[in-house]
């Protein structure tokens, strides 16, 4: 296996021959983007661009290829390209880490590292969480690689970083509700109810429902069993949905202020 992308020597290296090669391509079963350079017919446009620049895809560009949680599509490429030129793309040169073995990503610790550098502290926070949570890899070993007054902001992002989040908009959520000053506490389980996503000052009950909210009769009467529980055992409950925590966080963060302001804060 080298992937859908590959240099014509990756091939030969293999032991694919060159007359092999050239019936493959005759064949339409693979395409030669340019010299020394195949891909199979439906190879993503980023594989084919990031190896014509000699690069690999990594930061915002490669979370997709690695499963990693993104909060919205890269507005540019991002490359690993060690020779240091090129135009259109974002270049992060330093790699540290072995590259991925089949695909032209350079590997998910470099991939963190340079997202955390790169991108805004929430989205990068967002593709970490995610990869802490299915243990690719552990904090201290990206801190080893933010040393030094340059990777202040980039460590800054890591703090964000709990692993405990199910999604990303609970990440986004979390760390909406922790920079307006609440004091959070995340997949709460409480008795009659379960683990509910956030727990504000002690009592606001907060959660986050993503597109299956009340897809059929059986879930939406689970979640009102599981809302009533939560009033009946003493908290308040609020309910965001997705677009709620991305695009409307001033409504949502007014609506709680004036939830808690209603009670004593212990």
């Amino acid at each position: 296996m080298v992937g859908s992308v590959a240099r014509t020597q990756t091939l030969r290296d293999r032991g694919v021959s060159k007359r092999q090669i050239a019936n493959a391509v005759n064949r339409g079963e693979i395409m030669r983007l340019r010299t020394g350079l195949l891909a199979l017919p439906d190879a993503p446009a980023d594989f084919r661009v990031a190896l014509d620049n000699n690069g690999l895809l990594t930061c915002a560009s490669a979370a997709k290829h690695y499963g990693l949680w993104s909060l919205y599509p890269p507005d540019r490429l991002h490359l690993s390209c060690l020779h240091g030129h090129g135009r259109g793309y974002a270049n992060h040169r330093e790699r540290t880490v072995p590259t991925h073995d089949t695909l032209p990503l350079v590997g998910v610790v470099d991939v963190l590292v340079h997202a955390l550098r790169c991108l805004p502290p929430v989205e990068a926070a967002v593709m970490v969480e995610c990869s802490l949570r299915r243990s690719d890899t552990v904090r201290p070993f990206l801190l080893e690689r933010l040393q030094g007054d340059r990777n202040g902001g980039a460590r800054a992002a890591l703090d964000l970083v709990t692993g405990c989040a199910e999604s990303a908009v609970e990440v986004v959520a979390r760390i909406l509700f922790r920079e307006a000053g609440f004091y959070v506490e995340t997949q709460v389980p409480i008795e009659g109810v379960g683990r509910v996503d956030f727990l504000l000052e002690g009592f606001v009950v907060v959660e986050v429902d993503g597109a299956a909210y009340h897809s059929d009769r059986r879930a939406l009467r689970r979640d009102l069993q599981r809302n009533n529980s939560t009033i009946a055992g003493g908290y308040l409950i609020l309910r965001y949905s997705y677009e709620d925590i991305m695009f409307h966080q001033d409504a949502v963060l007014d609506q709680v202020r004036a939830v808690l302001s209603g009670r004593v804060i212990r």
